[in-house]
């Protein structure tokens, strides 16, 4: 895995570890995770990527391989703000270039909110299966409201601490959930989200209580936004809403993309975690919104 480059301070002092690979001539992507998962474990997606792109990789805050902060900053209003210092520090420090987010999940949301309600930094913005939640009412609410409680409940449940990597390797091989996720992802991702708890054992980065809070905090954001009030290309990549057992994400985000009039494509044959599921699809799908575009 690629080493910590440098450290961005956001605006309440929370630092987030920068990594940087790939191609320095080229466009650059600043990849990042979703909720309670981390950006090396997505490392079968964004690794393919580094022979074109200045790639640009971190872990949303309280994740992955950033210190510990408080969790009364662990929310979409704070996460949206940490989008802005991330893309301005990096631009700083390595220089301004055509810049292209790519994010999964929460992280998807929090660009969202960032770029709907403070500002538009992106030559083009990739969503990959944001949790978007419909209006009340809509034919949609209701299967992402069961979705994000039962999410909530699952959370606050889950095994906090473990005796080895290996113990959670295990858990996810034997899990249906993860059933669709590539073998070495498996390997990566309870690697990436397990750090030492200086007992001779490993805890989850990000606590659970953390992770459960974002799933409530999803039904409460209010925001199912058009194509049209961003200001630049955004392209909306789904899971696909047609598989057996297909997670609610996948037809919500079918439903915001017909309504809202995006560049919308849905990967066949994988689930909320599609990057990690069908990697090459995923980062087709990416590279043809590029390319329209003139940056790939």
């Amino acid at each position: 895995m690629l080493p910590t480059l440098f450290t961005l301070n956001m605006d309440d002092g929370a630092e987030i570890q920068i990594r940087r690979g790939g191609n320095p001539d080229g466009v650059r992507l600043f990849i990042t995770n979703g909720n309670g998962f981390a950006i090396d474990g997505y490392r079968v997606f964004w690794e393919p990527l580094f022979d074109r792109f200045d790639v640009v990789l971190f872990d949303m805050r309280n994740h992955g391989r950033n210190a510990p902060t408080g969790g009364d900053g662990h929310n979409y209003r704070q996460f949206a703000r940490d989008v802005g210092t991330i893309f301005h520090g990096v631009d700083k420090r390595l220089g301004h270039k055509k810049s292209v987010g790519v994010f999964h999940s929460m992280s998807g949301r929090s660009a969202m909110k960032h770029a709907i309600e403070i500002e538009w930094v992106w030559d083009a913005l990739a969503l990959f299966d944001p949790p978007n939640v419909p209006p009340r009412g809509h034919e949609q609410y209701e299967s992402m409201r069961v979705f994000e409680l039962k999410l909530l409940e699952w959370a606050t449940q889950r095994q906090e601490t473990f005796a080895s990597v290996e113990e959670l390797r295990a858990i996810f091989d034997a899990n249906r959930a993860q059933s669709r996720w590539l073998p070495e992802a498996r390997a990566d991702m309870a690697n990436a989200i397990l750090r030492s708890n200086g007992k001779g054992g490993f805890e989850l980065s990000c606590p659970r209580e953390y992770e459960a809070a974002i799933y409530l905090q999803a039904l409460m954001l209010d925001l199912w936004p058009a194509a049209s009030a961003y200001r630049g290309p955004v392209k909306l990549i789904g899971a696909d809403p047609n598989i057996k057992g297909a997670t609610a994400t996948a037809a919500a985000n079918r439903a915001l993309g017909l309504e809202g009039g995006y560049d919308y494509e849905a990967v066949p044959q994988t689930g909320h975690l599609l990057q990690i599921e069908r990697p090459d699809a995923c980062r087709e799908a990416l590279l043809s919104f590029l390319q329209k575009l003139n940056l790939a």
